[in-house]
């Protein structure tokens, strides 16, 4: 009697189990096409379906057939006919509505990457606040990917659908396509910072200029695409691992109100570099205490000292701000080698020299011609750019020092080339 009452109590609990396990697989069953359902929506919202097909003449003027358009005319080749080139392959509303002469039109932040660094846009972006061209190398699978997550970007991201103009750089061999049937890419894609999730998992993939299949990285190149595609009065070319001060849009337009730069100036903004556990400083007096306890040191300092020496380090920190806020010339400088300054300059400067691929001398080739063409470097009093985490010697890729010597020889040439194209210059490098 007691043995049949325990194995009555039995049944009922399993069969209480046995009903709770079935009920906990029909909601996951419900949770997962629920969760599916989401994600086709959130698809078919990125790429449409039969109700976007019908609807395909009143979106015309969407960033979708904008997209669509851009990549249907299948690039240009650059001047070596080694790079396919996608321009604006997504415009800005700032862009698509832009008003010549109008205060934001003044300065344009010109980038470039590959989509292993892409996730630094966040941050850059949320310093700047102002138009930003982006241009973006990418090589085979990456190729794919670039145009999907950009094209997600736009789509989930505010910001950057009113700022960010984005331009793609491939092998001329390689041709990017519209994402239509990209379900890979887009899978888990819910809103901005999903997108920038997705960006992180691709980050650091290689060191540097280590791109796989032994490709050579066209830094000039896509510092020319990016600049080139802007029509600000002034651009500010950077890498995008690197972070301007902050305010730096509205002082420098407030500098150039009150007053006029010379034709022939560039304004100087001294690089240091951060070690990688600091936050950003975001003004001259923030920069300066962490400078002073070793926190924060002039760029390349290890590497290569006497590349950012000219800047005058200690003439700047000591360098009395007159206002809070208010943006100076602190000093002029002739350029002296081998100085690689970052600069804000008018877009008429001479272009970087696309002969230049991968690491050494991209920067200062463009640097020396400036000198060369007569521009004068002033620095500025309160502005600068931060290069996240210091730049040690061991933390580059295997070829370094085998292309630093290839772009020194290349580098010879250029100046020589130099004399015939300014004969009337006395400056050499």
């Amino acid at each position: 009697m007691h043995l049949s009452k325990k194995c009555s109590v039995f049944k009922v609990v399993l069969s209480a189990l046995l009903i709770v396990a079935l009920l906990q697989l029909i909601y996951l069953s419900f949770l997962s096409k629920f969760h599916g359902k989401q994600q086709r929506y959130r698809y078919s919202e990125l790429f449409g379906g039969s109700a976007a097909k019908k609807n395909a003449q009143s979106e015309k003027n969407t960033r979708k057939e904008r997209l669509r358009y851009s990549l249907s005319t299948g690039g240009i080749f650059d001047g070596s006919g080694q790079y396919r080139l996608y321009k604006n392959l997504i415009k800005s509303d700032f862009t698509t509505n832009q008003v010549p002469g109008s205060e934001s039109d003044v300065l344009t932040l010109a980038t470039h990457t590959t989509i292993n660094n892409l996730h630094h846009l966040e941050s850059l972006l949320e310093r700047w606040q102002n138009p930003l061209s982006v241009a973006i190398f990418a090589h085979g699978e990456d190729v794919k990917f670039a145009t999907a997550l950009v094209y997600a970007l736009s789509f989930f991201c505010p910001q950057i659908q009113a700022l960010v103009d984005f331009h793609l750089v491939c092998l001329s061999g390689e041709t990017a396509s519209f994402p239509e049937q990209d379900h890979e890419h887009f899978a888990g894609l819910e809103d901005c910072a999903s997108v920038f999730a997705r960006l992180e998992t691709h980050r650091d993939r290689y060191k540097n200029y280590a791109i796989n299949g032994n490709i050579s990285y066209p830094n000039n190149l896509l510092r020319n695409v990016a600049r080139g595609a802007t029509e600000s009065s002034y651009v500010l070319v950077l890498d995008i691992d690197m972070m301007p001060s902050a305010d730096l849009h509205q002082q420098f337009l407030a500098l150039i109100t009150r007053r006029e730069p010379a034709g022939n100036e560039v304004f100087v903004l001294p690089a240091f570099e951060i070690r990688h556990a600091r936050k950003i400083p975001a003004t001259k007096a923030e920069l300066v205490q962490l400078y002073q306890v070793g926190e924060v040191r002039p760029f390349y300092e290890e590497l290569c000292p006497r590349c950012q020496a000219p800047t005058n380090y200690s003439q700047w920190v000591n360098s009395h701000v007159r206002e809070t806020g208010t943006l100076e010339v602190a000093y002029t400088l002739d350029w002296t080698d081998p100085w690689e300054p970052f600069y804000v300059g008018p877009h008429t400067v001479p272009l970087y020299d696309e002969s230049f691929k991968q690491y050494g001398f991209n920067r200062i080739s463009q640097a020396c011609e400036l000198h060369v063409a007569g521009y004068r470097f002033s620095v500025l009093s309160s502005a600068f750019v931060v290069h996240r985490g210091f730049k040690i010697q061991g933390e580059f890729h295997a070829k370094k020092e085998e292309e630093n010597k290839q772009n020194r020889v290349l580098f010879r040439s250029f100046k020589e080339g130099l004399k015939t194209k300014y004969p009337s210059s006395t400056r050499r490098c």
